[in-house]
């Protein structure tokens, strides 16, 4: 298909086509359950990102992080994940609630490789591991249970390139402090004054209290 000068890929024999053979090394990686190695890797990861889809095909990507061990791995084959206090849209639990499947990616900073999961999660209001979920006198009020359909390792080659762990390629003043972008897009129902205090020294302090700028 020609649109403009696009050309787009529109089927699995083309796509293999543009990108070549893929090698079995590579094609047959994915395991159905945990491998004591990506045990560790999890348990030494304080930050996943998590990819949900809803019926219709909406996309979200969360966030999640915490002390290193903040999810649990249950058994060879399930892992827990708590929710910590944001900003209360829960867009990727709207979406879990329509379609179950979800993708995860654990981080281990200065590590280029990355751990990936696939499976289906439910969303918990109670179970009795809440309690080795507590952090900083924080008990969730929810949790993910991710039962694993696939999980393998991710090749180092994107963080390579972006040399995302270099310090010495940050720059982030290229963009203006968070309190000033949130005043620039939200509406003005909040002083640039009050947003600068919420996002200032303090808003470490309240990580696990349930509190909005609002």
């Amino acid at each position: 298909m020609e649109d403009g000068g696009y050309q787009e890929v529109v089927d699995a024999h083309s796509l293999r086509e543009v990108l070549g053979k893929i090698s079995p090394r590579t094609k047959d990686k994915e395991r159905a359950a945990l491998h004591p190695l990506q045990k560790r890797w999890i348990e030494a990861s304080p930050f996943c990102l998590v990819a949900t889809a809803a019926a219709n095909g909406r996309c979200d990507v969360s966030p999640k992080g915490d002390a290193p061990g903040f999810t649990l791995v249950l058994d060879d084959t399930t892992l827990a994940i708590p929710e910590r206090p944001g900003n209360r849209r829960a867009d990727g639990f709207h979406n879990i609630l329509e379609n179950p499947h979800v993708g995860l990616i654990y981080l281990l900073p200065g590590r280029t490789d990355t751990l990936r999961v696939n499976g289906r999660a439910r969303i918990l209001r109670e179970a009795p591991f809440f309690d080795r979920m507590i952090a900083n006198g924080h008990r969730p009020k929810l949790a993910l249970l991710i039962d694993i359909e696939e999980i393998f390792f991710h090749c180092s080659k994107a963080f390579l390139r972006s040399e995302l762990w270099k310090p010495q390629t940050w720059q982030p003043e290229q963009l203006p402090p968070h309190a000033e972008i949130s005043y620039a897009l939200n509406p003005k129902d909040t002083s640039i004054e009050k947003l600068r205090e919420y996002y200032g020294e303090t808003y470490t302090l309240g990580l696990y209290q349930e509190k909005s700028p609002d």
